[in-house]
This record gives C-alpha cells, structure tokens and sequence, in this order.
C-alpha cells in the first residue's frame, strides 16, 4: 500500500508539471435548456456563455416535470424545492428544445445534441410517446435523457408511483434506444438522504444487465446535493463505481458539478488521487456537465472547476473526459448532416 500512495503522489506530481500547457475545449454533458417552470435565459445568453468558457458542444435537454405554483402558496416559488406544491411530468419540455435547436443556423446545430426527456417513466406509453417524437422529427434527436428516477425530495413531490430506473415502462423505453443507437442519461439516486449503503444501487444495475446495447449516462454517478447535506461523503461510492465499470461496458459517468467536492477534489481544492487512479483506468467512460437549469451565467465557472482534476490526468484522458467522451457514445448519425 505505501509503494501504491508513492506512485499515485509521483504520478500527480507529474501530471500537475505538465499541465500549465493545457488548454481544454469542453463538452457540457449536462445542461437543462429551461427551469422547473419551463423557463429559459435564451440561446443567446447560452451561446455568448459557450464562447466565454469555451464549451464547444452541449447536451441540450428540458426539465421532465413543471414545478406547480399552487394557489395556497404566499408567492410563486424558485425552485422545485422552494415550498410544499407538487410537481407533474410535462411533455411539452420536448416542445420548447426542438424549438430552441431549430432557430439556431445551420452552422451552430452541430454544437448542440437535443435530448428527450419529456415523459413519465412510469407510464407503460412512454416509448409509443418518444416513438412519436423521434418520427416527427427525424434526426433531430440524440439521446434520451434526464431520465428522473430516484430523485431526492422531487420524488415524494410527484404524484404517482415512485420512478425506478428497473420498472417495465422504462424497459420499452430501452429497447427503443437501443434500436434508435440513443445513449439514456439515468438520475437515479444509489440512497436515499439517511442510508448509509447502496438502498437504490440493485435498480440501476438492473438495466446494465438486461439492456447491454444502450449506452447508460449514470447522472452525477448516484450522488446528488440533497444527498450530501445529510451524509456528505458515501464511502461506498469509489468501490461501487470500480465494480460496474469493470461488469458493465455500457456504463458512463457523468461527473456533473455536485461530484467536484467532496469526491474529485479535497476541501484544499487537491485532486483526490483514487478518483484520479479510477478516471485513468477507464479514460472513455467519463464526462462532464454543469446541469445548469435554464440560467447559464455559472456554466464557466463550473467547468472550469474541474480543472485540478483534469490537469491531474493523463493529457489525453484529461481532452477526453473534457469533450470528446460525450461525443463518442452520440448515435452515428449525428456526424451527419444536422437535422433541419
């Protein structure tokens, strides 16, 4: 084990003297176009943020559900945790992107890859939906996703039953992905806020297991903010995620920006050097996003937070997990002609 630290503490050491000559274009793998009240800043603000942090692609989806304002409530709230209101799935979402992706020039629409999410993923018609979708607008679309499965408190807020990335309707949503090549970003939490093991992890390995053609987006690998104010580190996460990357070849991870800290970088901003042992051994099955919700003034900010970790690996892992990781698991056609 200390020969182990030892080689971890010179490979960072050399990383990190090499990395001042680094400059990373980025692929935001995560990013909702509108708010939980369907709500956006406008292209125009996303792409004069593209062009400052220079992100040159982004994933561009909705927000699957609308957060209601409910008449007992004081004022409207800001967020889908902002009072006790339900939320609902909301299909026209899907609407608001294709409108968005299709304004743009020609020239720009290479830069953006349009992601469906606006379904129940308890509803046994949701792939008859996104089928539709997909026929209405051929080439257009790119992938499916975020999914919302176990979701913090947005869970308990949406009525119904509770979404499970191992249900039948999200089954018929696979095979649908998998005979349109769409990769499936999942949010699907491994705990709960209070469990300290892996209550949720049996309902994401499931669809690894049974779907190995489609090309899983695991969002923010299990983990999210509401987690980690109730536990701040699982100590599980590492060993689990080294597990399944190795059982399972179609896994991704997205390391959005609520995997920065506590678990890519210590509380002194110092990359964390098995996280650094895990990304290089997997180079290809890591990205970034922001998961900025329809504001984009922090989406620089964001990225380049990731910075420490990057400059921390190997100079071709580090462009990968930046850009190119996210554009390599895009259907094949997407190289193509941009959909008009």
């Amino acid at each position: 084990m200390p020969l182990l630290r030892l080689s971890l503490i010179l490979f960072l050491a050399l990383a990190a003297s090499s990395a001042h000559s680094r400059e990373y274009r980025y692929s935001d793998a995560h990013l909702h176009y509108v708010d939980f009240f369907q709500e956006s800043a406008g292209m125009d603000k996303l792409l004069k943020r593209m062009a400052e942090a220079n992100i040159e692609h982004v994933m561009l989806s909705g927000i699957p559900v609308a957060k209601k304002w409910d008449e007992n409530e004081p004022k409207r709230p800001r967020y889908y945790a902002g009072d006790d209101a339900n939320a609902y799935w909301y299909s026209a979402t899907d609407v608001l992107i294709a409108h968005a992706f299709k304004q743009l020039p020609v020239e720009q629409r290479r830069r953006f890859h349009p992601f469906l999410s606006g379904f129940n993923p308890t509803d046994m018609n949701a792939d008859a939906h996104i089928r539709r979708m997909l026929e209405m607008d051929p080439g257009l679309w790119q992938g499916i996703g975020e999914v919302f499965t176990r979701h913090d408190d947005l869970t308990a807020l949406i009525h119904g039953d509770a979404p499970r990335a191992d249900n039948e309707a999200l089954a018929r949503v696979y095979h649908l992905a998998a005979e349109y090549d769409l990769p499936v970003m999942l949010h699907a939490n491994i705990t709960s806020k209070r469990e300290r093991n892996p209550l949720y992890l049996a309902e994401m390995e499931a669809p690894l297991r049974n779907h190995p053609h489609v090309r899983f987006i695991w969002a923010h690998a299990g983990t999210s903010l509401e987690i980690h104010r109730h536990q701040d580190k699982l100590d599980f996460l590492l060993s689990t995620l080294e597990r399944m990357l190795e059982a399972y070849p179609n896994l991704y991870i997205d390391l959005s920006w609520s995997m920065l800290r506590p678990y890519l970088l210590d509380e002194q901003g110092t990359p964390d050097p098995h996280w650094i042992a895990l990304v290089s051994r997997y180079p290809e099955r890591f990205m970034l996003g922001s998961d900025v919700v329809g504001h984009f003034d922090s989406m620089g900010e964001l990225m380049r937070g990731f910075e420490p970790f990057l400059d921390a690996l190997p100079t071709e892992a580090a462009h990968g997990v930046a850009r190119d990781n996210f554009l390599a698991i895009l259907p094949r056609k997407a190289e193509e002609t941009p959909a008009k």
